[in-house]
C-alpha cells in the first residue's frame, strides 16, 4: 500500500477538484508501431493528439493521488498508460537523443506512477535524467522531475531541481519548494518561498494557512516511505 508525506497533501490541497470526464481514445489511432522488412521497428505519431491525451492524462493523474469522476474512467486511464509505454517503451533507444520525446516519456510514466503501475517510477527517473544529460538547463525538465522526486517523497533530491526551475523562470516552483523546505524542518527557506508565492496568488488560501501555521510553530509535518 502506498503512503505518502504530508508534502503531497499540501501541495495537491491548492489545485482543484478535477470534475472533467477523462477522455475516451483509440491508442493506435495516434502511436504505432511497425517493423520494416530489415527487421528494424519505428514508431509512427500524430503529435498534436498524443499531446492533447497526455495533457488529459496529466490533469487527471499528473500528481498524486489521481483524481477521476468514475473507477471507469480510472482504469480506462491505466489502459492507455500501459498500451502507450507498451509501444514506446521498446522504442526508447531511438529518443536517446531527443528531448521533447524524453519529455513526453517523462511525463507519461510520472502518470502511470501516480496510476501505480509497475516499474512506472524507474521509467520516469531514466527518461528525465536522460533529458537533462541533453538539456541541463531547461526549465520544465528541472521543474517537472522536481515535482516527480517530491512526489515519491525525495524532498531533498527534489530541491534543487526545483531552486534551478526557479532560477530559470518557473515561478510556479515556489510553492512545493515551500512546502518541500517545511518537510526538510528549514522553517526560513519555507517561509521565503510560501510568501513569495503568496504575494502571486494571494487567493490561495492553502497557502496562507501553511504560512500562518509556520509562523505559529504548528506545522509537523512527518515522511513517510513512498511504498511499502
Amino acid at each position: 500500500m502506498r503512503q505518502r508525506a504530508l508534502f503531497i497533501a499540501a501541495v495537491l490541497a491548492s489545485a482543484s477538484a478535477q470534475a472533467n470526464e477523462y477522455g475516451h481514445y483509440e491508442v493506435k489511432k495516434f502511436i504505432n508501431m511497425s517493423t520494416a522488412a530489415d527487421g528494424q521497428a519505428s514508431v509512427t505519431l500524430r503529435l498534436p493528439l498524443f499531446n492533447h491525451v497526455l495533457d488529459d492524462l496529466g490533469a487527471h493523474a499528473g500528481a498524486y493521488p489521481p483524481r477521476f469522476d468514475t473507477l471507469e474512467d480510472r482504469h480506462r486511464a491505466e489502459a492507455d498508460v500501459t498500451l502507450i509505454a507498451n509501444i514506446l517503451d521498446p522504442m526508447a533507444g531511438n529518443f536517446a537523443h531527443n528531448p521533447p520525446m524524453l519529455f513526453r516519456l517523462g511525463l507519461l510514466h510520472t502518470i502511470g506512477h501516480n496510476l501505480d503501475l509497475p516499474g512506472s517510477d524507474a521509467k520516469a527517473v531514466a527518461a528525465f535524467k536522460a533529458l537533462l544529460a541533453l538539456t541541463p538547463d531547461d526549465p520544465r525538465a528541472n521543474f517537472r522531475y522536481g515535482m516527480f522526486l517530491a512526489g515519491t517523497t525525495k524532498l531533498a533530491d527534489a530541491v534543487p531541481y526545483l531552486e534551478k526551475a526557479k532560477s530559470l523562470g518557473v515561478v510556479a516552483a515556489d510553492y512545493p519548494l515551500g512546502v518541500a523546505y517545511a518537510a526538510l524542518g528549514n522553517k526560513a527557506l519555507a517561509l521565503e518561498h510560501l510568501q513569495s508565492y503568496s504575494q502571486r496568488v494571494p487567493g490561495d488560501e492553502n497557502a496562507t494557512k501553511m504560512i500562518d501555521a509556520l509562523r505559529q510553530g504548528n506545522v509537523d509535518v512527518q515522511h513517510a516511505s513512498e511504498r511499502n
